[in-house]
């Protein structure tokens, strides 16, 4: 893994942070934005929609990922989280498997809040021990006895 340049970041940054002021928080008031780099060098952003029926709310990392997918880019390189909170905050169990499904590889999650501040992470620091597809490959015996 190779960590972001900082004009990089900074533009993720602030795509991120203009991408926030989009979020649909009408019962928390806890804003979120994300900008995601996928392997052709694109950014896509996301942030949270919230529903009354909470399970229905999608998450800011997840609706970036969900952005690029839909426009065909299936392979992450980086993430930039932005919060409204006095310290970074890191992305919730969800997002981390999203984030693991189409980061292929080590990828670098930055953390920052609107004033700057910042936490980075790698995707496996964020979730060690992820399920991925490997963890659905079968031995040749147990295909058999399918």
């Amino acid at each position: 893994m190779s960590f972001m340049e900082k004009k990089l970041k900074d533009k993720m940054f602030k795509l991120a942070l203009t991408a926030q002021k989009n979020a649909y928080v009408p019962y928390s008031k806890f804003p979120l934005g994300a900008a995601v780099l996928t392997e052709d060098g694109s950014i896509y952003t996301g942030v949270n929609i919230e529903n009354a029926a909470f399970g229905l709310t999608n998450c800011a990392e997840r609706s970036a990922i969900f952005t690029a997918v839909s426009a065909g880019k299936q392979k992450i390189e980086a993430l930039v989280l932005v919060s409204s909170t006095e310290h970074p905050i890191t992305p919730c169990g969800s997002c981390r498997q999203v984030i693991k499904e189409f980061a292929d590889q080590e990828i670098e999650i930055v953390m920052m809040t609107e004033s700057g501040q910042e936490l980075t992470m790698t995707s496996t620091e964020l979730l060690p021990g992820a399920f991925t597809d490997d963890s659905m490959e079968k031995t040749r015996e147990q295909i058999d006895e399918l």
